[in-house]
């Protein structure tokens, strides 16, 4: 496999809940242009449904919010940009090498 379906493949259940108008939101953004990978994003001002998912399966509205679908189907709901910002430098930190 070539590394960006590899990569693709890794981070096909992950989904960073954001907002366009989000200084946080826009430093994970950053970050994952930055390591060139590519998470499906799901803004919440531009699509209340996305806002309602949130609240409904995370508990609460903010933003920005990484959601890690793991292998048994169980989501893990990620806040906090710093932690989501770690969280990519460790399992994707070299994915543009």
């Amino acid at each position: 496999m070539t590394d960006s379906i590899t990569q693709s493949l890794s981070t096909a259940g992950l989904s960073l809940y954001h907002s366009t108008t989000c200084w946080f939101c826009a430093k994970v953004r950053q970050k994952m242009a930055d390591l060139g990978i590519d998470i499906e994003l799901r803004d919440i001002g531009m699509n209340n449904g996305f806002r309602d998912e949130l609240v409904r399966e995370a508990g609460k509205g903010q933003v920005p919010c990484l959601r890690i679908e793991q292998q048994n189907g169980a989501a893990k709901w990620m806040y906090e940009s710093s932690d989501i910002c770690n969280y990519l430098d460790q399992n994707f930190g070299n994915a543009s090498l």
